[in-house]
């Protein structure tokens, strides 16, 4: 028996395939020549027999900086005057990892402010509730 089996491979709404194949196979996806962005690979494999099965893959390309904002939201509404801090960082060195503006500045958590005043109110309620100068006369 013929072996009619093949495989095609598609990238977005692209009618032509970018690459067919006999399986099994192994296909390395440079992303490189890829824009940044939403995308989604399409696999088509036909049997031997002729039947047909498709596989959708949704994937995102980021080839470029990574771009953080502090400041404004996704679809947030906004008015009058908004401050921004912009940031683009990316492993633009191969050899070490430079930590100096790798990391975009962001305000301390609620959660850990809230600790912290937990913290020093336990330790203040502590030695308020506790403190006495009869503790402490061996001292003097």
């Amino acid at each position: 028996m013929e072996d009619n089996r093949i495989i095609k491979v598609f990238l977005d709404e692209d009618p032509k395939p970018f690459a067919s194949f006999a399986p099994p196979v192994k296909v390395v996806l440079d992303t490189t020549k890829i824009s940044d962005g939403k995308h989604t690979l399409k696999i088509v494999a036909k049997s031997s027999n002729g039947i047909e099965g498709i596989r959708e893959v949704p994937f995102v390309v980021r080839n470029g900086p990574s771009i953080s904002i502090v400041g404004l939201k996704d679809n947030e509404t906004v008015d009058t005057q908004v401050p921004l801090i912009i940031n683009a960082y990316g492993s633009e060195t191969k050899d070490f990892f430079v930590i100096k503006g790798s990391e975009t500045p962001k305000a301390i958590p609620a959660w850990v402010w809230a600790l912290l005043i937990a913290f020093f109110a336990f330790g203040l309620f502590y030695l308020i509730m506790y403190w006495s100068p009869e503790l402490y006369k061996s001292f003097f």
